[in-house]
């Protein structure tokens, strides 16, 4: 049986030309918390916990680490207890190199028999996104 994650790789079309509109949703911490999760915020340097419910009732709450960041260009992330050392999810602000308008470039990663649901998130984080922020 393969264990080893596959990479995802989605390109979703920006209603802007603003690469710094997009940064503030993709690279803060307010902006992430806009669309992203519920509740996001920076427990440890370079750690940020996104938690998805109320914190009074259910709720479900994931650390990640911030491995590496470009101010307007790209985030990439790798979730604290990710047991593969190649996995991690990256947003990035790009270009389409078909229409040449502004994109999100999302990379992420999952087991083969998950791939299909975590594109069907993603799908439904960059709803979240566009209705939030017209992006």
């Amino acid at each position: 049986m393969n264990t080893k994650k596959q990479k995802l790789y989605i390109e979703y079309p920006l209603a802007t030309k603003s690469s710094n509109i997009v940064w503030e949703q993709i690279g803060t911490i307010h902006g992430l918390e806009r669309w992203l999760a519920d509740y996001v915020e920076e427990v440890r340097e370079g750690i940020i916990a996104l938690t998805w419910g109320e914190e009074w009732t259910e709720h479900h709450t994931l650390e990640a680490q911030v491995i590496d960041q470009q101010r307007n260009q790209f985030i990439r992330l790798q979730w604290v207890n990710e047991d593969d050392p190649d996995a991690y999810w990256e947003m990035r602000i790009g270009r389409s190199e078909l229409t040449d308008e502004l994109c999100l470039l999302v990379s992420d990663y999952a087991f083969p028999e998950d791939i299909d649901d975590l594109h069907d998130l993603w799908d439904g984080n960059m709803e979240r996104l566009h209705r939030v922020s017209g992006l």
